[in-house]
């Protein structure tokens, strides 16, 4: 296993995304439980990312998604496909960057304080099997750029699944 540091990052932009991924690759390198693997990139996530009110992930489980590994106020339990920003980005299979969740058609009110949303999902083969979740008090917090950076985070869950 490669060595995790937990130095605060003194960059911004592409740099800033660059060391957190090398920070989640270290954190989870060689880790095979799902669940685990969740649990520390959400906490790094947290601990990391500026402005952010809750941030963690949903798993695909029996046609619907289900609340994983999360740091912040508790959440939603269930969505369903195609419900919420979450139920969206599953059902698209697509990044989804919600300037303001109030004016996103069907959203899912889990923390009234949450005024901005960011979903990856997360593929395994073309099967989405869950999604990374963030979330910001702040309107339009989450920028193309923060997609970019966190989708290879996101994609680190997918080693550590087993598609059955």
């Amino acid at each position: 296993m490669s060595t995790y540091e937990a130095a605060k990052i003194e960059a911004s932009g592409q740099e800033f995304y660059q060391l957190l991924q090398q920070m989640a690759t270290a954190l989870v390198d060689g880790e095979t439980d799902t669940i685990a693997v969740m649990a520390n990139l959400s906490a790094l996530l947290f601990d990391h990312l500026e402005q952010i009110n809750w941030v963690g992930f949903y798993r695909m489980m029996q046609g619907e998604l289900v609340l994983g590994p999360f740091q912040g106020k508790p959440a939603c339990v269930r969505i369903a496909l195609g419900k919420g920003v979450c139920g969206t980005a599953v059902e698209r299979k697509e990044t989804q960057i919600v300037k303001d969740v109030f004016a996103f058609p069907g959203h899912i009110a889990c923390d009234p304080a949450s005024r901005s949303e960011l979903v990856i999902p997360i593929l395994v083969g073309e099967q989405v099997v869950g999604v990374l979740d963030l979330d910001s008090a702040i309107t339009a917090r989450f920028t193309e750029e923060d997609a970019q950076g966190l989708a290879p985070i996101a994609a680190l869950v997918s080693s550590s699944y087993l598609v059955v």
